[in-house]
């Protein structure tokens, strides 16, 4: 069984060996193309951490490409490798077993794994029937499930390492390409096996939750750094760390326009295509409404755009559009916006990242809009730091793709002293458009205005901001207006102040 949940798209890399898959496509990926052939690898883990999981999507992948596939089971018998393997949708019957668990046939019930001595570890029935099976079906895939059980066979690490060794010379010899896993512990760690292996691979626990990472692999570079896995109920799903540089796609340098021609002409034409757009504000000042305008109006030139709500739900996004003249539910009727409402601490950043990249590489999005930073903080695993360097990650990714970003972010003060955004967000934009509640002689007022743009000049007064059930209205330059920047808006022609 395939894990189907992270796209084709391999870098281009100069590779020297043929590569065979995992069956999970993130961790090929990672891999640069799979493993290499006729080599051993050893993947390590703490208990729970999915180690034989992966060892079924390596073998069903080989069996549902006419390989020889074999599970040499160490601990788990064979009922209950196939009774879990099932409740995961994989499809083991053309998986060949070697039960060598503790409560195997092999083994007397009442004796175990201490039936043999020490000097007969090396002419052991246990090893002639692996030498065996091995002989017999000839496998392309082997599984061995833990390694480190043979310990209980062996009397010191001396001849511990010796069995393994053999036992993957064995291997190797066959023409076998080998898993093997272990369960070290403090009395018994596995630095020994880790010698033996051309490549591993571990399977652990990071900051942003569950890891993978693969700290050695002979003959090819691979991607460094701790990756995301999830276990879910067809198996494992690994979402490879971005990396912004391996994606590049050609595009139109040119404007979007918001369809409000006094912003077009704040933003000199529009926001340009393939930047990052801040738009800050306090709290129902209308930042969303201000960044759903322009995925309006790319509705209208038949561009698709996808929306992630990390603050509040679809239903009162929707009601929330309709009623300002924004035509979402028809949007999305027609496939020109896609609304997202992420769950709190349900996903890693690495995971979100894929799904954004499915719908530009898979869907063609134009548009993406994070609705807003404050959510993303809260909502994806993982300390504040490293959150906002994946979001620069995803948004170097977007702009080279050509994809037009937009964040929204919520500033704590409602008036006074001007703030555009929060501390160690602005640097990541290459536009900040801003707006401001005012209170202006005992009325409440909004305005827009533009602090940066990175790719052109832009308008640099504020102007008046009103939403209404027809939409967005934007006025005349507040020419009159002095003070904004520093908490106390004042008029400075009091004739000048109606209808602004």
């Amino acid at each position: 069984m395939t894990d189907n949940s992270e796209p084709d798209s391999i870098p281009e890399t100069v590779q020297t060996f043929d590569r065979i898959s995992t069956g999970i496509r993130g961790l090929d990926t990672i891999l640069n193309g799979g493993l290499i052939p006729e080599r051993s690898y050893l993947v390590r883990g703490r208990p729970g951490t999915g180690k034989t999981i992966l060892g079924l999507h390596y073998l069903t992948q080989g069996t549902e490409q006419s390989e020889t596939s074999l599970f040499i089971n160490l601990e788990e018998t064979t009922a209950d490798i196939e009774q879990n393997a099932a409740a995961l949708g994989f499809d083991v019957e053309n998986v060949h077993f070697l039960d060598l668990s503790p409560k195997s046939e092999f083994f007397a019930a009442d004796q175990g794994y201490d039936i043999f001595e020490s000097s007969e570890v090396e002419r052991d029935p246990l090893v002639e029937k692996i030498t065996e099976q091995v002989s017999t079906i000839e496998p392309d895939r082997v599984f061995v499930d833990p390694i480190s059980q043979l310990r209980y066979l062996s009397t010191d690490q001396y001849q511990f390492r010796k069995q393994a060794l053999s036992f993957m010379r064995l291997l190797g010899e066959a023409g076998a390409t080998v898993l093997f896993t272990t369960q070290a512990t403090e009395d018994a760690p596995d630095d020994d096996l880790q010698f033996m292996s051309d490549g591993m691979i571990e399977l652990g626990y990071a900051s942003t939750g569950r890891s993978i990472s693969v700290p050695k692999f002979r003959g090819s570079a691979t991607r460094s750094g701790d990756h995301a896995v999830k276990i879910t109920d067809t198996g494992l799903a690994v979402y490879p760390e971005l990396a912004p540089g391996d994606y590049e796609q050609e595009f139109v340098d040119e404007p979007i326009s918001a369809g409000v021609p006094e912003v077009d002409q704040l933003l000199n034409g529009g926001l340009d295509r393939g930047t990052v757009t801040v738009i800050s504000g306090p709290t129902g000042v209308g930042k969303t409404t201000t960044g759903t305008q322009f995925m309006k109006e790319a509705a209208g030139r038949g561009e698709r755009s996808v929306m992630y709500l990390f603050e509040e739900t679809t239903g009162t996004f929707m009601r929330r559009s309709e009623a300002v003249n924004i035509p979402v539910a028809e949007m999305r009727d027609r496939g020109t916006l896609t609304v997202e409402e992420i769950e709190a601490l349900e996903i890693s950043p690495q995971e979100f990242a894929n799904m954004v990249r499915q719908e530009v590489e898979e869907q063609g999005a134009e548009i993406v809009m994070i609705d807003g930073i404050a959510g993303y903080k809260l909502a994806l695993e993982g300390e504040e730091g490293e959150l906002v360097s994946h979001l620069h990650s995803l948004g170097r990714y977007l702009k080279n793709m050509g994809v037009t970003v937009i964040m929204i972010e919520e500033i704590t003060n409602i008036t006074g002293e001007f703030q555009a955004t929060d501390v160690g967000i602005s640097y990541l934009a290459d536009n900040i458009v801003f707006l401001r509640h005012l209170e202006v002689q005992g009325e409440m007022r909004k305005v827009i205005g533009v602090l940066k743009m990175r790719t052109s000049d832009f308008e640099r007064t504020l102007r008046g901001f009103k939403i209404t059930e027809h939409g967005i209205t934007v006025g005349e330059p507040l020419t009159q207006l002095r003070g904004i920047l520093s908490g106390t808006p004042e008029w400075t022609d009091e004739s000048d102040t109606t209808d602004q």
